[in-house]
């Protein structure tokens, strides 16, 4: 169980340039940051988890127009069965010329017994 590579998985059609953390390349047109913010567990019986949430943002940067970039990747979310806690558009950043977009998505993983 990976969650990062899951959501490279499902984005891995949208042919878009993607890291973890923060992007150290030469930045491109567009592209994508992956963040992992947090991690619960959920749904207990007898003392032991049985669901581990892992929540992610993806923060979308691209200088050219947001919208379709964002749909595309909210609906191949959707399609995955992931859920969307949250979407916000952060603002364009004058300096760099980069719109940005966030969209925070969680999956919910079966406890594996240990």
């Amino acid at each position: 169980m990976s969650m990062l590579s899951d959501i490279k998985e499902i984005l891995l059609p949208l042919n878009i340039s993607m890291e973890t953390g923060v992007f150290t390349d030469k930045a491109p047109d567009r592209y994508i940051v992956v963040t992992p913010i947090e991690e619960s567990f959920d749904v207990f019986a007898d003392n032991k988890p049985l669901i581990d949430v892992h929540e992610v943002r993806i923060s979308i940067y691209t200088k050219g127009n947001f919208s379709k970039l964002k749909n595309d990747i909210v609906n191949a979310f959707l399609k995955a069965e992931y859920t969307i806690t949250n979407r916000q558009y952060i603002g364009y950043e004058t300096d760099t010329g980069y719109h940005h977009y966030n969209i925070d998505v969680a999956n919910y993983y079966e406890m594996e017994e240990l």
